[in-house]
């Protein structure tokens, strides 16, 4: 006899209920679960995929989202890009001075200076305007040191928000001004012993020790202005004042047009190569006319692989009558093809007005991208040394990423310049065809920021006369 779990007796199931009443409700609850039938299973799998799907998605569209973000964040601020020297302009392998095969490095030094035959040279240093740093660089109280046009000059800006530019030498003896000196009004005092010269006329208006200032006692002062953002100094190897002042962007001044970004370079060559490339207008086809995909790198820059993309060029350069006769305007179309089919979106309108050897002034006109200006300063360093900077403002309502990739795409051309320029040798008689008249036109042109005084480099007395 069967027995039971604990009594050893065998327990009938209640009545009204047989032994297959528990396997019947699991069956019922498993076609609740599935909907019933085969509709109902493929409804229960629907219904899972879609759980197991929904956060992979979500987790996709966060970061869509997340990218989206970060990229306007990164149109939003202006593009910053600086050249060290060397770092552009010079093949591997292949850098003057130093022994084939010399690879550059960041911890080697690619550059020490220009060893290419230098060729008969214009003077070192035109007459005329030029760059010494961006206005914001330069706040209340501030002062900085710099070296420029064979001069060094200390520029610090007065509590009353005047900027000023003098000789950085103390004529006491000889302490730089720039070196610890501290902003005193509108004054600045000398490190070594206190002495305070007024950015104004350079006069000394004080000696802590002495009782009296003599009336000689005083320090050389610049030229200078504040325009369009930027600290300018007026230089002339003759001394004489300025014959004509930079010209003001209204735009700019009125903030119609917003910075947008700026790069910064170091180009081994004589300051006036650089104009020179406006005039010379053939080069534009063969240099400038591959595409800026290709880079700037001459040995690939006409590579098959970007060959579908042209750019085209429609250039016309002249000098300006007087008034104005120390600028000259290069008027440039540009569109580009691929495949041999105009693109008219590239299509562009630009007017560079060279104002002096030291500051140009490009505006560029869209149809519908609307219109900005790069503001192109050189700056001598040293007779074969020249800082150019380009800054870009643009129209507000126009997305940061427009002026932001006409920035670089010009950084590109320009960097193909750089290349020819540091390694060129200046030819004073070159061999030039009709077509090149330009370039004889312009050197004309360029020649009135000379001066008898400025025939040859200063030269460095030698001897013992102390």
């Amino acid at each position: 006899m069967p027995r039971g779990p604990r009594g050893g007796e065998s327990r009938s199931p209640p009545a009204g209920r047989s032994r297959a009443g528990p396997q019947r409700y699991r069956g019922r609850s498993s076609i609740r679960a599935g909907g019933g039938g085969g509709a109902g299973s493929a409804m229960g799998l629907g219904g899972g995929g879609a759980e197991l799907l929904f956060p992979p998605l979500l987790l996709f569209f966060l970061l869509l989202l997340l990218c989206l973000v970060l990229l306007l964040l990164g149109c939003s601020r202006p593009l910053a890009l600086r050249r060290g020297r060397g770092q552009v302009g010079y093949l591997p392998g292949y850098l003057p001075g130093y022994l084939p095969g010399y690879q550059a490095t960041p911890s080697r030094s690619p550059w020490s200076g220009p060893r290419r035959p230098p060729g008969a040279l214009p003077p070192p240093f035109p007459n005329g305007w030029y760059r010494l740093l961006d206005s914001a660089q330069l706040p209340r109280g501030a002062v900085r040191g710099l070296a420029l046009l064979g001069e060094h000059l200390a520029v610090f800006r007065s509590q009353d928000g005047q900027a000023h530019v003098l000789d950085a030498h103390c004529p006491h003896l000889g302490a730089n001004l720039a070196a610890g000196g501290r902003v005193r009004g509108g004054c600045i005092e000398c490190p070594f012993h206190g002495w305070q010269f007024r950015g104004e006329d350079g006069k000394c208006t004080r000696i802590p020790y002495a009782g009296k200032v003599p009336d000689f006692a005083r320090v050389r002062v610049w030229p200078s202005c504040e325009v369009n953002g930027m600290v300018l100094v007026w230089y002339h190897c003759q001394g004489l004042d300025p014959t004509w002042a930079v010209p003001e962007q209204r735009e700019i001044t009125s903030e119609e047009w917003v910075f947008r970004g700026q790069t910064e370079h170091l180009v081994d060559v004589h300051i006036q190569e650089i104009p020179e490339n406006a005039a010379d207008t053939a080069h534009l086809a063969f240099l400038h006319g591959p595409a800026i995909l290709g880079g700037s790198d001459l040995r690939y820059t006409r590579s098959r692989l970007w060959d579908f993309m042209k750019h085209m060029w429609k250039a016309e350069w002249q000098p300006e009558p007087e008034p104005n006769a120390h600028c000259s305007r290069l008027l440039l179309q540009h569109s580009a093809t691929i495949f041999g089919k105009r693109l008219s979106l590239m299509d562009l309108t630009v007017s560079a007005r060279q104002v002096g050897p030291g500051l140009v002034y490009l505006i560029f006109e869209h149809a519908f991208l609307g219109r900005g200006i790069i503001l192109q300063t050189v700056t001598p360093l040293e007779p074969l040394l020249q800082s150019v900077i380009h800054k870009i403002y643009y129209q507000k309502n126009i997305p940061a990423i427009v002026p932001k990739f006409i920035l670089r795409a010009e950084c590109v051309q320009f960097e193909r310049d750089i290349t020819i320029w540091n390694n060129k040798e200046y030819l004073s008689k070159p061999l030039l065809v009709r077509e090149d008249s330009g370039i004889q036109r312009h050197r004309r042109w360029f020649s009135q920021f000379y001066s008898e005084g400025s025939a040859t480099a200063p030269a460095r007395e030698e001897g013992l006369d102390w």
